[in-house]
């Protein structure tokens, strides 16, 4: 097979380098089945990646990209044969297993799920980790018994991936979608994809957060932490709850054990990386039906070439991008 093209890193003593590179199949770690890579995505922990002291990366050269979607061309898995349409997220991938920035990857049959009908090799990775992450998050919600007549649902950080597909998922479940943003130029955006209500970030925050305010939300997804995640507790409504999975705003969350014992809040942790494998492909089967916002994953999505890629996770970095960046190959 010819030698092909991968975007890597590589950290030493002395330097640290980001480029594309020309290299062979010798170069991946060896693994049950061989993908050649139709599109990857572009997520904040890869621009992490990209830079040398984002404590991502586990060894060095490396190449990132936690996500990747494309056909088997070669598999001693009995589960996938060549030609197969596939997806890979989470686990080691992008993070200290050889990741999606590449032509080609090599990934362990464990971690592939098949790509469900209903759904795009792009498609796919315009949802990505970050889809599969606001996915989840609608999905706990409704285990908790969140339903559209329970009222209002706040997004945190509704333009960002996680956010703009959580707005996008929850509107076309029929909820009501009030948008928390701190960027005014994208309000149309919100709307367009779904938001019912925008609200600043200063208007979610108000000030100093009580222990308990009023009750504004039935539930929320949370991609931010910190002290948003403090005045969402504070805020909803009894029996509420709240998806976290992110921490842009900081890991510490002052708060108090009133909203948990006075008002029945329930605080759900989303953890995509080690999600179980049962519950990742029943929720790649509702991407691909009930979670699929028709019409609107074009929306959300921008799509760059493998040369653009070191210019878009400096942007990531800088909180500079809207929506889903997708890489095609």
């Amino acid at each position: 097979m010819e030698n092909f093209k991968a975007f890597m890193v590589n950290k030493t003593e002395e330097d640290f380098s980001a480029e594309i590179k020309t290299i062979g199949l010798d170069a991946l770690p060896d693994e049950d089945v061989l993908i050649k890579v139709a599109y990857s995505s572009v997520n904040f922990k890869d621009g992490l990646a990209s830079i040398p002291n984002g404590k991502i990366v586990r060894s060095y050269p490396f190449i990132p990209g936690i996500d990747l979607a494309g056909t088997v061309v070669r598999s001693d898995d009995n589960r996938f044969k060549e030609g197969d349409e596939v997806i890979a997220t989470s686990y080691e991938i992008g993070v200290s297993h050889y990741g999606g920035f590449s032509e080609f990857a090599h990934i362990p049959g464990d971690w592939i799920v098949p790509l469900p009908e209903g759904l795009t090799l792009k498609e796919a990775m315009i949802f990505g980790t970050a889809g599969f992450t606001a996915a989840l998050s609608v999905h706990r919600l409704e285990e908790n018994g969140l339903t559209p007549e329970k009222g209002k649902v706040l997004v945190t950080g509704a333009t960002g991936g996680v956010g703009s597909v959580a707005v996008a998922m929850l509107a076309k479940r029929g909820y009501q979608v009030v948008a928390s943003t701190g960027k005014e130029s994208e309000h149309e955006y919100l709307r367009k994809i779904g938001a019912a209500e925008i609200i600043s970030r200063e208007e979610l925050i108000g000030g100093k957060v009580k222990p308990l305010d009023k009750q504004l939300w039935a539930a929320a997804v949370d991609p931010v932490g910190g002290k948003t995640l403090s005045a969402i507790l504070s805020k909803l409504e009894y029996n509420g709850s709240v998806a976290v999975s992110g921490l842009t705003g900081g890991t510490d969350v002052p708060t108090t054990v009133f909203p948990f014992i006075l008002r029945g809040i329930n605080l759900l942790g989303i953890d995509s990386v080690y999600c179980p494998m049962e519950t990742r492909r029943l929720l790649w089967q509702r991407m691909a039906s009930d979670l699929k916002p028709e019409g609107l994953l074009e929306t959300i999505q921008k799509e760059v070439s493998l040369e653009e890629l070191p210019g878009v996770l400096s942007s990531i970095l800088k909180g500079e991008n809207r929506g889903r960046t997708i890489l095609k190959m």
